[in-house]
């Protein structure tokens, strides 16, 4: 059986990845958006396929259901509602995890046939400013560029993007072309320091929300030293003028960076001819966001470096189909191929081309503003597909409190358990990545198709199926009488011709008749793909925008005054960590993965934790006007004075108290309503626990104590635990904690120091281990994670430490091929003085080089003089 041609289900990279039943997932070196390159996520993605906690039959309540009654349910809810309350009072939530199929089929339900605009989207949380700043430069929601940009740049400049950790394989493709081109430099615009600095020539520690003064200044620069391409500005661009003179007017020292730097910046970009900005979430997920975007596009427009080799403007994607998303109207406040529910005539052909009986007018509700509508009682009927707003919404808990006030929900997941889906009426089981079929987008506008490997298990359905069903349900049967992903395709891409209708950039017309073979064996292609023409390229070189003049619009932008954060309180900002996805119902099931940092965590500067009186290791309660979240504290000089960093992966059900958006205030961008999830005010104290515990065992134990954080071990799972109370009976709690109630078990107990270690065996094997102190435990855990399952003697392993015949390999570092600090250090010691001989000694960095700043981090920490490479 040969290796399927799929398409990885992470982040907007879009790699392509050859896949098998029962093998490693590879990467595709004909896939030109990653050339065989992968990240340590998507080498894992063999390792997070089982059916263990898979939803494999409707839900109805408590009890499970047929197919035919649970979609006749949801029917019939969301028909009784929009018959007593109207079209506006049901809603549905959907996610970048969706096909390009689903996503229309869902778009097409909701907006042309239910007639209400109510269907956004979990990429409203990550990419809604950049659509923003688009359609109002360029009239549309245009990426220019592609990723052979990044490559051909002189100048790349990150501006709040971690690359490294959220788009690996893209840093690794500039990595490879610096180390081609060592002329080629690098600037990173980011409060902190991250691996991604690790490859910059310039870090600028920018202030929070610093990015439009920046900017701004720039432009302002732009104009001083000459450097407007005016023929460009005079024949494509208008609103030049007003932008340079509001930029003139700002104050660049908003940025919070001193006047060298900023000299340094301006120099560096205004005298590099062929640069390329890239920007990510630091950039959108704020209350400025739109604002930040405009401010970026507005220099690249007044140089003319846009939509030429190697420079633009350039937005990376969060999701593998948040571009789709954008195609297909997936957001509330637009409709399908980049036309605009304000416009009667873009409304009437989609109208037209639906056949459909009814059609939204008004842009529905944003995500924020959709769960504020649910706490109202607005909402009567919400439908959640494929995403987790329990967790990853802000104000997370009023989130849960709000899809708790709606009469009836339906989730769509391939998980029986999420914090979500806990909170459903009907739980519908998706088939999952591997799967299903059909079509994702990536950042730089190229299509590709994820295809199945593996059989749905039986009684799961395509999410695209289960939508029509529910459309034929509730009385639309023609509408939604698809013979397959492919028939939705080529509707979807016969309706795209409607861009060139509208003067639209959207456009893959040239599929429409795409057979069901050639859908199956479809390439990776860019767009536009129009008939009998090239496809896909680069926009805007020749101008040719999409304002009804053609002409790209510069803004006057003006940096945010926010008020600043109390003395006695910090700024949170949130984000991703290197191995794992989202909310973890995929990687959080790889054991590798969930080493590397197995629990939630709070980066804190060395003089705030002084002042706080906290150290490296201990429990600290952070506190908002929203809630209260509890994180082990790392302290680090990567972030500022006065501002901490926590990510945002974990959920209820792998930790009891680590949730970190329960605490992140709703505010957000009035003009492209994405959340500011960077930007909160908390005040942090030490979690005063009575008792600190570490455990693993061969079972998935729960978070059932006030702090507690689980991650998945090659043998079972480990848990890191705090309690209130001491308890009086130590292998009680030991068996509560680790699930284990059979077995042998040993015990070291000692008041005096207050600590207690248990092991449980069966027939000789561990199967539970766990160690509990008056203060945060110190163990070699990795070695008592390899410990379960073995024979080893029960005094042995209650040591919790290494011998010479078992060393510990320490703390994960490189995730790909399993190597600890420890392993690392030593080969240090032995000489592995480069990141290359540390490869060549141990493996580490030699499979996606995510890890390769660690390690370059650690040889300077060592102070080991570093090879030249």
């Amino acid at each position: 059986m040969t290796c399927t041609k799929t398409t990885c289900p992470y982040c907007g990279v879009g790699c392509g990845v050859l896949a098998k039943a029962g093998e490693p997932v590879k990467g595709d070196v004909d896939h030109p958006a990653n050339f065989g390159r992968l990240c340590s996520k998507g080498s894992a993605l063999g390792e997070t396929l089982d059916h263990e906690g898979r939803l494999l039959a409707p839900q109805i309540g408590d009890r499970s259901a047929s197919w035919d009654e649970a979609l006749d349910l949801v029917a019939d809810k969301f028909r009784a509602a929009v018959d007593e309350h109207g079209p506006d009072s049901v809603a549905f939530y959907v996610s970048g995890q969706l096909l390009t199929e689903d996503y229309y089929v869902a778009n097409k339900l909701m907006k042309g046939y239910i007639g209400s605009a109510n269907i956004d989207t979990n990429s409203r949380l990550c990419m809604a400013s950049s659509v923003a700043g688009h359609k109002r430069a360029f009239g549309s929601d245009t990426v220019p560029g592609t990723y052979e940009d990044l490559e051909q740049a002189d100048l790349l400049v990150l501006v709040g993007s971690n690359l490294a950790w959220c788009h690996p394989v893209l840093f690794q493709r500039v990595a490879a072309a610096k180390a081609a081109r060592p002329e080629m430099r690098v600037i990173n615009i980011d409060p902190r320091v991250t691996s991604s600095s690790d490859l910059a020539d310039l870090h600028l520690a920018i202030k929070g929300d610093g990015d439009t003064a920046l900017f701004n200044g720039l432009l302002a620069e732009i104009a001083a030293r000459g450097a407007v391409n005016t023929d460009y500005v005079e024949a494509h661009v208008n609103g030049f003028d007003v932008a340079v003179a509001n930029a003139q007017a700002g104050d660049a020292s908003a940025s919070g960076l001193t006047d060298a730097e900023l000299n340094e910046f301006y120099d560096m970009w205004i005298g590099t001819e062929k640069v390329v900005t890239i920007y990510s979430q630091g950039v959108n997920q704020s209350e400025g966001g739109a604002d930040k975007v405009n401010a970026i596009l507005n220099c690249h427009l007044a140089t003319g470096r846009i939509g030429r080799e190697g420079m633009g403007p350039f937005s990376v994607t969060g999701q593998p189909n948040a571009m789709g998303g954008r195609e297909v109207g997936g957001l509330a406040n637009m409709l399908a191929c980049h036309l605009d529910i304000e416009n009667a005539d873009h409304r009437d052909a989609v109208q037209s081309a639906w056949n459909s009986p009814t059609m939204c007018s008004t842009a529905g509700l944003k995500a924020v503003d959709l769960f504020d509508a649910c706490a109202r009682g607005d909402i009567k009927a919400l439908w959640v597909m494929s995403t987790n707003p329990a967790v990853s919404m802000p104000h997370a808990d009023g989130v849960v409190n709000a899809i708790k006030n709606v009469p009836f929900v339906a989730v769509s997941d391939i998980m029986a358990r999420t914090d979500t889906g806990d909170l459903a009426d009907v739980l519908l089981p998706a088939a999952g990545w591997g799967e299903k079929s059909g079509t994702v987008t990536n950042s730089e506008r190229r299509m590709s198709r994820q295809r199945p490997f593996l059989p749905a298990p039986e009684g799961t359905m395509a999410d695209w199926k289960i939508i029509c069903e529910v459309g034929k349900r509730m009385g639309w049967s023609d509408a939604f009488d698809y013979a397959g992903e492919a028939d939705v395709f080529r509707e979807y891409a016969a309706l795209s011709a409607l861009g060139t209708t509208f003067n639209r950039d959207f456009d893959i017309s040239g599929l429409k008749d795409i057979s069901d073979e050639d859908y199956d064996a479809m390439a990776p292609v860019q767009w536009p793909m129009k008939p009998n023409a090239e496809t896909g390229g680069r926009f805007f070189a020749d101008g040719g925008f999409y304002h009804a003049d053609g002409k790209a619009k510069m803004l006057a932008v003006s940096a945010p005054e926010f008020a600043a954060t109390p003395d006695d309180m910090f700024r949170l900002n949130t984000g991703r960590i290197r191995d794992q996805w989202h909310t973890m119902s995929r990687t959080g099931k790889s054991a590798r993965l969930s080493q590397h940092l197995a629990e939630p965590y709070v980066e804190i500067h060395p003089e705030d934790a002084l002042a706080l009186g906290v150290h490296a290791a201990d429990l600290v309660r952070l506190t908002s006007d929203q809630g209260t979240s509890i994180m082990r504290v790392l302290v680090s000089k990567k972030v500022q004075r006065g501002s901490v960093f926590a990510p945002m992966h974990w959920t209820g059900q792998l930790t009891s108290s680590g949730r970190v958006n329960p605490l992140v205030a709703p505010n957000t961008d009035p003009v492209s309503g994405q959340p500011a999830l960077k930007a909160t005010n908390v005040s942090i104290e030490r979690f005063n626990a009575g008792w600190y515990g570490f455990a693993v065992s061969t079972k998935q134990m729960e978070p059932t104590r006030p702090y507690a954080a689980i991650a998945r071990t090659n043998t079972g799972s480990q848990a890191e635990i705090a309690g209130y109370k001491i308890p009086t009976d130590w292998e009680a709690e030991a068996r509560s904690v680790t699930g284990i109630t059979g077995g042998d078990v040993s015990m070291m107990n000692d008041p005096a120091s207050g600590t207690a270690r248990v092991a449980i065996t069966e027939n000789g094997v561990i199967t539970a281990l766990f160690y509990a102190a008056s203060t945060p435990v110190a163990v070699a855990r990795q070695h008592i994670v390899g410990l379960v399952g073995t024979d080893i003697s029960a005094g042995i392993a209650l040591a919790g430490r290494a011998s010479a015949d078992m060393p510990d390999p320490g703390a994960t570092v490189c995730s790909c091929l399993n190597v600890g600090v420890n392993t690392l250090r030593t080969a240090i010691a032995d000489g592995a003085n480069s990141v290359d001989k540390l490869g060549e000694c141990t493996g580490a960095g030699t499979n996606c080089g995510s890890c390769k700043p660690e390690l370059a981090a650690l040889l300077a920490e060592l102070k080991t003089p570093v090879a030249a490479e």
